[in-house]
């Protein structure tokens, strides 16, 4: 049985904790703790879990129980996200992290020495990887049916009011390391990367529209060079209505383009250049998408199914330290480009001025003061597309 505790017990502690539930033959949580107590004790009652033990600091948590607790699922603000976990690895725990990894490239480097240091495992959350349709769409580009990636297009589109920037740690370079590129967009960014790879070159542009309460960008736009010519363009998004039943990948490729939420479409050329429909390879890419198998437990509960089943067998997760620091490096790259206005190369060295956070908040642009600090905003959250097609 493992033991799970979790640290941070706002909003989307709630998704981790139902996925726990999901496996109650094969996890329990016997701990939570954040700053504001009160919320570690409302989860213990409301939960009905008499015997988990409720802490206002995972520091004392840890001093307290650390040898009863086997994973720590770290739901915090980005900007602690390092602490907790090395803190975690270091007593002996394994260690689940909400998006984004860290808020820094150097925060990354240094969790992951404390992962090999202590042979536990580090995961990072990126739960849309553990949805069927992004599976799927994976599965095909990897059967090299629709031939090479020539282009692709990134809608990371999300719709956030002027008072999301309210709560005290959103829209603050220090506390949420950046806007909707490091918190919305990380979702697409990672999928992007596990399905395309990291570019060489990146071009960016950030900028705030409508958020006058947050030093942070609402909107970017990225063009990523790859090698051979392809090119994607993701575009990071807090302004765009509707967006999160418009979010979508969509891959032009050699042979046809496909894409999540599912759509393929192929041509065959005309003597004079112009296209007629492929029908033929439309129906075999379709036949091989619908005969990918769906998965048992999606998002936050597949993910943690994943990284329970590595624990039990001295395994590897699906998305390790490793990911999330690939992920956080392009999206560095990208706010990068954007605050210096120019062309950035991949992989960024140690010596570079965004390596740091102290780099970042040096160089990073801010685009209004944040004048509201609110404890908590309450209500439910959404967390994005289920990719599951239109029709």
């Amino acid at each position: 049985m493992i033991r799970v505790a979790i640290v941070g017990v706002g909003t989307i502690s709630r998704l981790h904790i139902e996925a726990y539930q999901t496996f109650p033959d094969r996890c329990k949580i016997v701990a939570f703790a954040d700053i504001i107590p009160e919320r570690a004790f409302g989860a213990i009652e409301r939960l009905k879990l008499p015997q988990a033990r409720a802490f206002a600091s995972h520091t004392d948590m840890l001093s307290a129980m650390s040898d009863e607790i086997d994973l720590v699922s770290v739901c915090t603000p980005p900007y602690c996200h390092a602490e907790i976990a090395i803190d975690s690895l270091k007593a002996g725990c394994n260690a689940l992290v909400e998006k984004p990894m860290a808020a820094s490239l150097a925060e990354c480097d240094a969790m992951l020495a404390a992962e090999k240091e202590s042979g536990k495992i580090l995961g990072i959350v990126a739960q849309n990887r553990f949805r069927t349709p992004v599976r799927s769409l994976k599965a095909v580009l990897d059967s090299g049916s629709p031939g090479r990636i020539l282009h692709a297009q990134v809608d990371s589109f999300w719709w956030r009011g002027h008072n999301y920037y309210d709560l005290w740690w959103r829209g603050r370079w220090d506390k949420e390391g950046g806007g909707c590129t490091l918190n919305h967009a990380v979702h697409h960014i990672d999928m992007l990367i596990w399905m395309m790879g990291l570019p060489h070159t990146v071009t960016a542009v950030l900028s705030n529209a409508t958020h006058d309460n947050a030093e942070v960008e609402d909107v970017s736009v990225a063009v990523l060079e790859y090698p051979q010519g392809s090119i994607a363009q993701v575009t990071s998004s807090v302004i765009h209505y509707g967006g999160d039943s418009e979010q979508q990948l969509v891959f032009q490729c050699e042979k046809a383009r496909v894409s999540v939420p599912w759509r393929v479409s192929s041509s065959i050329v005309k003597p004079n250049g112009f296209p007629d429909p492929n029908e033929e390879l439309e129906r075999e890419l379709n036949r091989q998408y619908e005969a990918i198998p769906s998965l048992e437990h999606e998002g936050h509960a597949g993910e943690i199914d994943d990284l329970l089943s590595a624990i039990e067998t001295s395994g590897r997760p699906l998305i390790d330290g490793n990911s999330g620091r690939r992920t956080l490096e392009l999206i560095t790259a990208i706010y990068k480009a954007g605050s210096f206005h120019v062309p950035i190369s991949l992989p960024l060295k140690q010596d570079d001025p965004f390596y740091t956070v102290e780099g970042i908040l040096a160089n990073a642009p801010r685009f209004f003061e944040k004048t509201v600090s609110l404890e908590s905003l309450e209500g439910d959250i959404t967390t994005g597309s289920d990719y599951a097609a239109r029709l």
